[in-house]
């Protein structure tokens, strides 16, 4: 354990006050969660990673919201919705009574400037512009409708998980100005939204962020006055941390620890299954956008799916279940996990990746890799393949971890590499400017995996692709599924686009893993899973526990909802105060940086990866 670590995280400032003792109704509560890593903007323009959505979910609201039980459309600020038989026009009835925690109304003019925002394209289209691909209008006509005209049907409708901003405040924010607005509190003031909570303190690439209740949440107050975001280094400091009592909620930990801490009094923990996977991912072939001129120092064989496909075969996925998973999860073979069925092609047995280093060599012979005299294999022309660099992030284990494993069967077959690790944040710049070879990551799949499928396309490239990959043939068949209606037509083609990428290997899948989650459940309970049964507690589609979850001595029967984590008996290892301190402007800083432009949505996930 690093101890020491955790007693050099923290710094006087303003003083917040934490109980030491099971939360009660008679106390201002604060639920406070453990992260891995940082939110890298809140601005919802222009984030990246999966904290980033987490945050935009509580400060901000959605015209649609995700279901607990499937991840399936639900009201939102939308009470209902309907299209025209030609699927050209989608009509949305909005909620009345909504204000702006600036006591402002909140209209249908707010949701129309926001995604008439989007569909300016630029830096306000780039996260969310694949959503409103093929609308071409989008009109108030009163202040209970929203209009989304059409010019040809778009698939992923009604889902629509882009943050309403409010007009009034962000009418101000010119295009050449949204790259550099924090969308943060200034002057002690928060900001300005319509979420559950309110960010009243916090810095993008800090280490603790800060929300107020919005009692005046038309989905009901929070049981929580406020929730508190800190940011952790690695595991260990995180988990002695939430043994102590010093946080309530532990997210993002390895399943050895959900192991030990399975036998922890007052704490409940458990491996939720993430939709998502794993990978080992290639630089394709970095380009500068404009010129389409290379861009970086990849090395040469790398460029080639040919030696990326045979390497396919060099990866012992069940070792790395087994060794680096600890045996939460399981193998992977293709960016769409095995929740989303129905979307998802399995290769055929004949085709699949085993771990068969005899058969990796024959592919790379066949390619013209050829071992050389001195045991070492040459690019086809006879030049040294040279050391490959595989990269992983410095905050995760399970990254680091295959990566080492991965070099032992490069070895193997006649490849050096070299094992460099990065922080988060730093490993995105690397990837942006094309200087990598190989890195390890991984991505949350929305419900509709639309948005995963265009992260692959050429058009990404320098914003959500971080493979560089760049396949026309693909692209043609990304842009038609995103238009057929016909829902079986839509399945094949998304089976074929998989199968592409299958053969052409940006991405070697790994593994789908699943996402460790503590709480002390001896102080809050009604966690529901998503989906229901079976999955994660938070850094979910939607921000429905922080509103349901409530202190211990309230949780009664969570309303009802039997699979919802209930409270247990206090633990008699809290002998700490959990007095925590926010300075003003978080002198703290546990992970350095700020986050980089490159889309990793780590939820979606962005993504978010882990």
């Amino acid at each position: 354990m690093t101890a020491g670590l955790l007693a050099t995280t923290l710094v006087p400032g303003a003083a917040l006050t934490a109980a030491s003792a099971p939360a009660s109704a008679a106390d201002s509560t604060t639920f406070t969660v453990g992260l891995l890593n940082e939110a890298d903007s809140f601005n919802p323009f222009l984030g990246i990673e999966a904290e980033s959505y987490e945050m935009w979910g509580l400060t901000y609201d959605y015209m649609i919201h995700y279901s607990m039980k499937d991840m399936s459309p639900e009201p939102g600020l939308a009470t209902s919705w309907k299209t025209s038989d030609d699927g050209l026009t989608w009509t949305f009835d909005i909620r009345t009574g909504v204000k702006w925690s600036d006591g402002q109304d909140l209209t249908a003019e707010d949701i129309a400037f926001t995604y008439n925002r989007v569909l300016e394209g630029g830096p306000w289209g780039s996260t969310w512009g694949s959503y409103l691909t093929g609308v071409t209008k989008v009109a108030a006509p009163d202040a209970t409708h929203v209009v989304l005209t059409l010019k040809k049907p778009n698939a992923v409708l009604p889902l629509l998980p882009i943050p309403i901003v409010p007009e009034h405040v962000w009418k101000d924010v010119t295009t050449s100005q949204v790259k550099s607005y924090s969308a943060e509190p200034k002057d002690g003031q928060p900001v300005v939204g319509e979420g559950p909570f309110k960010l009243v303190e916090g810095t993008a690439g800090g280490s603790t962020y800060r929300f107020e209740a919005n009692k005046d949440y038309w989905g009901g107050a929070p049981h929580v006055d406020q929730v508190v975001f800190r940011v952790y280094k690695s595991e260990d400091p995180m988990v002695q941390a939430l043994i102590k009592g010093e946080i309530d909620f532990a997210e993002g930990i390895s399943p050895l620890q959900v192991k030990s801490l399975q036998g922890q009094s007052g704490i409940t923990a458990h491996n939720g299954d993430s939709p998502g996977f794993d990978e080992i991912a290639f630089n394709a072939g970095s380009v500068d956008t404009k010129t389409g001129k290379p861009i970086g120092d990849p090395n040469p064989a790398v460029l080639d799916p040919k030696f990326r496909h045979a390497l396919g075969f060099a990866i012992d996925r069940d070792q790395l279940i087994t060794k680096v998973y600890q045996g939460a999860g399981q193998p992977g073979d293709s960016i769409i996990p095995p929740a989303y069925s129905s979307y998802r092609w399995t290769p055929p047995a004949d085709q699949a990746f085993t771990f068969d280093l005899d058969k990796a060599g024959q592919l790379l012979d066949q390619a013209g890799y050829t071992m050389g005299s001195d045991g070492q294999r040459t690019m086809p022309d006879g030049s040294p393949i040279g050391t490959l660099r595989l990269d992983a992030r410095s905050s995760s284990d399970t990254s680091l971890n295959t990566m080492n494993y991965f070099k032992e069967w490069l070895d193997q077959l006649g490849i050096k590499s070299t094992v460099r690790t990065y922080e988060s944040s730093k490993l995105t710049d690397i990837i942006l400017q094309g200087d990598f070879d190989v890195f390890q990551w991984g991505w949350y799949v929305e419900p509709d995996p639309d948005s995963m499928l265009s992260y692959m396309t050429c058009g990404q490239r320098g914003g959500w692709s971080d493979s560089w990959y760049c396949n026309p043939q693909y692209d043609a068949l990304y842009q038609h599924q995103h238009e057929e209606t016909d829902q079986a037509k839509r399945e094949q083609e998304v089976k074929q686009m998989q199968q592409l990428l299958f053969a052409d290997s940006p991405y070697l899948v790994t593994a789908y893993n699943t996402i460790g989650e503590a709480v002390r459940s001896d102080r809050f309970a009604c966690f529901q899973p998503q989906p229901d049964p079976g999955g994660i507690w938070l850094i979910q589609y939607g921000v429905h526990n922080y509103i349901s979850a409530r202190p211990a001595d309230q949780a009664g029967n969570c309303d009802g909802v039997s699979s919802a984590i209930g409270a247990t008996a206090a633990s008699e290892s809290t002998g700490t105060s959990n007095t925590f301190w926010v300075g003003a402007g978080v002198v703290v800083v546990l992970l350095a940086g700020a986050g980089g432009v490159l889309a990793m949505r780590r939820r979606s996930s962005v993504g978010e990866r882990e």
